[in-house]
């Protein structure tokens, strides 16, 4: 006796079906935890001094992007791409501006980040 779509219990297909997610996630281009805390402890303190108040994460196939914006209404002002493709080339981080601009390239986040990170200076 055959079981039909039926007569199939709803687990049995459910637990079909969860690594077929697992594995469509595992495809994604995510930021790691170090690499998040440092965006955040720059966002937060930008937040701070009332130049940033929304931001976005998205976590596409081929790169992560975190897109700060001055209102939530508005472009993004920049965005932080990290493109795993390019790791050996130019370097995977990259800090784009509102009109496309690439400001910053390089190998360590912490060194792209500069371009963003005004910290103060004396004169």
């Amino acid at each position: 006796m055959s079981l039909t779509s039926e007569d199939a219990d709803p687990s049995e297909q459910r637990a079909v079906a969860r690594p077929a997610a697992a594995i469509a996630q595992a495809n994604r281009v995510t930021f790691n935890r170090l690499e998040l805390n440092r965006i955040l402890n720059l966002y937060g303190r930008m937040v701070a001094d009332g130049e940033w108040r929304d931001y976005a994460i998205d976590f596409l196939k081929d790169r992560a992007v975190f897109s700060v914006f001055r209102r939530a209404s508005e472009v993004p002002i920049y965005r932080i791409e990290k493109d795993p493709r390019l790791a050996r080339k130019q370097g995977m981080y990259s800090v784009i501006s509102a009109t496309g601009l690439i400001l910053r390239r390089g190998h360590e986040l912490e060194r792209v980040l500069l371009v963003i990170d005004r910290k103060l200076a004396v004169v």
